[in-house]
């Protein structure tokens, strides 16, 4: 489960089956090849992850619920950070 916290700038709360929480920050959202994905930064880096890496999230509406699962595969994650940093140059 998803909620958008928005007392805080772009902080989305994810909740697991077993009830803990993580907070990101959102980056961006990219809509790529008819999927959305979400490029997510940990709030507080998550164990193996250094402070300047972010995560990508595929999201899905599923009865009417926001849906987002971690994208495992690299060349999508390849695929959506070179869109990202092709947007971002494009409104340079």
């Amino acid at each position: 489960m998803i909620d958008r916290n928005d007392d805080k700038n772009d902080v989305v709360t994810f909740t697991a089956a077993d009830g803990s929480t993580v907070d990101f920050i959102e980056i961006a959202g990219i809509n790529l090849d008819g999927h959305f994905y979400a490029i997510l930064k940990p709030v507080v880096p998550l164990p193996g992850m250094s402070e300047d890496e972010a995560l990508v999230f595929e999201g899905k509406n599923v009865d009417g619920q926001s849906q987002f699962n971690i994208v495992v595969d690299s060349d999508v994650i390849d695929a959506v950070f070179d869109e990202y940093e092709r947007l971002l140059a494009e409104n340079d």
